[in-house]
């Protein structure tokens, strides 16, 4: 770990303990998602790519999640023969709750692969942060610990390629433009 690592890490335990940031990381939980906004201030003059690479925001356990209000939903989708069913917080209530917003969330799954998903989605549709399928808690051998899934059953539009590319399994981080 680097020098300024060290030293966001220091900021952001403060802040936690202090009550700025939602739920401060614990030594004893790994950290399964986190987010990442950039600076505040629009005065900036940073490259828009620095920019969605800001600071780290948020650093959250899978406890945060099950705390938040929890959707479920029963959907088919392309990579299992049969509807299954997604539990977890919505999307927008997890950004919310890390009080970030944007234009576009990139998210990046263990194996680092990345999908762009438009800010949009999140506020327009009940996009989830499922953390259990068919009642099982999501694991990295079977797309967990956080999958981004749509209610593709809810809306017809919804049944449709780009949505389903925007559905990252083993999510490890959202970096807001």
């Amino acid at each position: 770990m680097n020098f300024y690592q060290r030293m966001a890490l220091g900021i952001f335990s403060m802040l936690a303990i202090w009550g700025f940031l939602p739920q401060a990381v614990a030594a004893t939980e790994p950290v399964v998602l986190r987010i990442y906004a950039p600076a505040a201030s629009s005065t900036t003059t940073k490259p828009a790519k620095e920019l969605a690479n800001g600071p780290l925001v948020a650093s959250l356990q899978i406890e945060f999640f099950k705390k938040l209000p929890q959707h479920s939903f029963v959907t088919k989708t392309p990579w299992y023969k049969k509807p299954v069913k997604f539990t977890g917080p919505l999307l927008r209530d997890v950004l919310a709750a890390a009080k970030v917003k944007g234009h576009v969330i990139h998210a990046v799954a263990l194996d680092d692969y990345q999908v762009s998903i438009p800010f949009s989605d999140a506020v327009q549709f009940d996009v989830i942060l499922a953390h259990t399928m068919d009642g099982e808690t999501l694991t990295p051998k079977n797309k967990g610990p956080l999958f981004v899934v749509y209610p593709y059953d809810s809306k017809p539009e919804l049944q449709a390629v780009r949505f389903y590319e925007r559905s990252i399994w083993q999510l490890k981080a959202l970096r807001l433009e």
